[in-house]
């Protein structure tokens, strides 16, 4: 199939070395409005030429002298016509230049018939003459303008012929036009093809092309369409009309193009001419479908893309990605994206995939699948900030890997992404690690001065950190623009602001309260939170309640009060139920209450003595091994610490106190390489025990390896 290049390519060569441009067929001839006036909308009449074209030569136009001075003009019925250019073909073997001269000559002059034998033509006498034709075949326009010009200058009663300066003058025009089109002046080209009808024809596709894109860049699609129609509606030749459709469909709107396709005929060698690129039509149509909401594209071209995604092709399951996720079809989209994204990992599958998945709320997965491409533009960029912070936004925080929470920390420092900073410092004050909050919010602050859900956080950990100084200047700052801010100090404000992660396409506000507690493990302390959001009993937390529920909802009041003996006693009476529900919640509140007093031996005990749920138990499980750790390192066994560290962390995601436990174990075994490498990766989270560690393993390193 001839690409659309090598066509204008070959309408440019057939133009200029045969002169076509000139032969305008009647039947071509119709009027065209080529005024840069406004577009006449679709009920504009089809594509028309400029100037009722005459079947005779071209106005002013003389008929060429015979080349040998002697000869005598031939008889009315065989016009006086110069055939030298057949000669000069002939003489050079060019059948194709050739024949289109003859084809030219006999559309000028219809009762004219061509010589038997071209060769037999009488040669120029005029050796110059014969120059100027070479020049002009070889396309140098600018040397035969000053070859005449000279001898007109040399000779004052030399003419020259009019074929010559007609033919040059509509090369001249020709190039003109290229010019303009390559160089993107639309309305030239208009101006331009209006002076020039004859070159508005079927002999010269490339410039009807040109025609056409400058009526769709300068706002006139329908006029632009009328230009396609009149390729396809009088132009026969098979590549032509193929490569016709495929300039169209990237510059006209899919409903015109619809009626372009109308056109279609049956195609030489069977089938339909324009079934070759019928999966490109479908890709476009689908693509112009995924930005454009209101289009609905036919279910043919659909179908088309279905198959071919399918079969293998990542990119149609991608296009049908996002034209189903435009029209809010989550289900299919997600299919589409991870299809594609599975088969030829890519960043706009990713990032649509990561988009279904924010708004199913799956933040985690989102931040996975769109991790390696978030920096490949903007639109990624802010879809992987809108998933990291709205993943730390979770209620409660969500215990998430360390390597996890270090890349999305650095992304985030990278990124100056203020939303995920301050989420992070919530995050931070939901594990009780206030300074990290205190330094999250106050990068937020320091990359986005007016985000006050950020100032807010930091107001709260001030005040929970007693850091009465800091507090005042920061109420001060802010007592013109918050209220709440203002407040704090001055009333108990436990409530979290509502915030808006990101530009995120999943818009959230919610409230979040935070307890103060002090749990030995974090993952009981979450366990905790959420237990204590069960209603209490009238009675409160009246230890001496009777029945085993109120006993239950009792030791629950206590554990929110950090009263965690007395929620021992009101626990071990609601272990007397006869209500399996009650007595596994008992036990697991007993536990608890054992673990924040420190005794983990009996916090084991105390979970053997209901069935927990699989969770359940693997929370205390790991929240034991944490203070075993704590324990060991504490009694200088390092190697029995770390041990533990690795049951734990098979059981749930190790977090970032316990990896500076870890860290500090590995110095206590000297392994100061390990301890250096685990510390950098807590301290990536802004954990400031972690970077005092992470210094201290470097300073063992180096004196270790007698740097200093």
């Amino acid at each position: 199939m001839m690409t659309a290049s090598r066509l204008r390519m070959r309408s440019q060569w057939w133009s200029v070395m045969a002169g076509l441009v000139l032969a305008v067929s009647p039947a071509l001839a119709q009027e065209l409005d080529l005024s840069p006036g406004h577009d006449k909308g679709a009920e504009e009449p089809g594509f028309q030429m400029l100037a009722q074209a005459d079947p005779s030569p071209m106005r002013g136009t003389q008929p060429a002298p015979q080349p040998q001075g002697g000869a005598q003009p031939p008889a009315a019925a065989q016009p006086q016509v110069d055939e030298s250019a057949l000669r000069y073909f002939a003489a050079r073997g060019d059948t194709a230049r050739l024949q289109a001269e003859i084809s030219r000559l006999k559309t000028l002059y219809p009762n004219w018939q061509p010589p038997a034998d071209p060769l037999a033509v009488p040669a120029n006498p005029d050796p110059q003459l014969e120059t100027l034709w070479r020049l002009y075949s070889e396309g140098r326009y600018g040397e035969v303008r000053k070859m005449i010009g000279d001898r007109l200058a040399a000779e004052p009663g030399w003419t020259p012929p009019q074929d010559l300066l007609d033919r040059l003058a509509a090369a001249e025009s020709r190039m003109a036009i290229i010019d303009a089109s390559d160089k993107g002046r639309y309305e030239e080209v208009i101006t331009k093809a209006a002076a020039t009808p004859s070159l508005l024809n079927c002999n010269d596709v490339d410039v009807l092309w040109r025609v056409a894109e400058a009526f769709a860049r300068t706002e006139r699609p329908s006029r632009a369409l009328d230009a396609y129609r009149y390729v396809l509606k009088s132009c026969q030749a098979e590549p032509e009309r193929l490569a016709t459709v495929q300039k169209a469909m990237t510059l006209l709107p899919y409903g015109p193009m619809q009626d372009l396709l109308a056109l279609e005929k049956p195609a030489s060698g069977g089938g339909r001419e324009f079934d070759p690129i019928r999966d490109d039509l479908a890709r476009h149509f689908v693509a112009e479908g995924g930005t454009e909401t209101t289009l609905t594209v036919a279910e043919s071209y659909l179908n088309r893309l279905k198959t071919t995604a399918q079969a293998g092709n990542a990119g149609d399951a991608t296009l049908l990605g996002w034209y189903t996720f435009r029209r809010k079809d989550m289900a299919e989209a997600e299919r589409w994206f991870r299809l594609s994204n599975d088969r030829s990992p890519n960043a706009d599958a990713a990032q649509g995939l990561a988009l279904t998945l924010i708004e199913r709320k799956a933040y985690d997965q989102a931040e996975d699948a769109l991790y390696r491409w978030r920096n490949t533009n903007n639109d990624s960029r802010a879809t992987y900030f809108a998933a990291t912070a709205n993943l730390l936004a979770k209620d409660p925080p969500p215990l998430l890997a360390q390597d996890v929470l270090a890349r999305i920390s650095q992304a985030t420092m990278e990124g100056r992404d203020a939303a995920t900073a301050q989420q992070f410092g919530w995050y931070a004050r939901g594990l009780n690690q206030n300074e990290a909050a205190r330094r999250w919010f106050e990068t937020a602050l320091s990359w986005k001065a007016d985000d006050e859900p950020s100032a807010y956080g930091l107001a709260l950990t001030f005040d929970q950190q007693k850091n009465l100084a800091a507090l005042e200047a920061l109420k001060r700052q802010w007592a013109a623009r918050s209220e709440r801010i203002a407040a704090i100090g001055v009333e108990a404000e436990t409530e979290r602001p509502v915030s808006k992660p990101a530009t995120a396409r999943t818009e959230r506000a919610r409230a979040h309260k935070t307890e103060a507690v002090a749990e030995t493990s974090a993952m009981a302390q979450a366990s905790a939170r959420r237990e204590a959001a069960r209603p209490v009993s009238a009675n409160g937390c009246d230890g001496k309640a009777a029945s085993t529920g109120a006993q239950l909802a009792a030791g629950w009041c206590l554990m929110r009060l950090n009263r965690p003996l007395e929620a021992t006693a009101a626990f071990e009476q609601a272990l007397t139920s006869t209500a399996a529900t009650e007595r596994s919640d008992a036990a697991y509140g007993l536990s608890l209450a054992y673990l924040r007093l420190g005794l983990t031996g009996k916090a084991a005990v105390a979970a053997t003595r209901a069935p927990l749920s699989p969770q359940r138990a693997r929370e205390l499980q790991a929240a034991i091994l944490s203070d075993r750790a704590i324990a060991a390192y504490s009694s200088k066994l390092y190697a029995n610490a770390l041990l533990l560290l690795d049951q734990r962390a098979q059981l749930a995601p190790e977090r970032i106190d316990l990896m500076v436990l870890r860290g500090y174990s590995y110095m206590g075994l000297k392994r100061y390489g390990d301890a250096i490498r685990i510390f950098e990766a807590a301290a990536a989270t802004g954990n400031a025990e972690a970077s005092r560690g992470l210094n201290d393993a470097r300073e063992a390193y180096d004196e270790q390896a007698g740097i200093r």
